[in-house]
């Protein structure tokens, strides 16, 4: 008899607990993470709404082209 009620609390209480949210903020259309820091991996875009780092992969970054002028 204890086994189902202990179920039922316990079914009771997964229920009550909020569902999960991703740890950080996504920027950059979604490709990019808003931290305080970025990894290794990753290179600094811009800053996010509250003040983070918008931290991208470099492999998603475009590579930055220089610019001439024409004479």
């Amino acid at each position: 008899m204890t086994q189902p009620l202990l179920l039922t609390v316990a079914l009771l209480v997964l229920g009550l607990v909020p569902p999960g949210r991703p740890e950080f903020k996504r920027c950059w259309n979604g490709q990019g993470a808003c931290r305080a820091y970025c990894t290794r991996q990753e290179s600094y875009i811009h800053l996010c709404q509250d003040a983070t780092l918008c931290c991208v992969p470099y492999s998603l970054k475009e590579p930055l082209v220089p610019k001439f002028k024409e004479q």
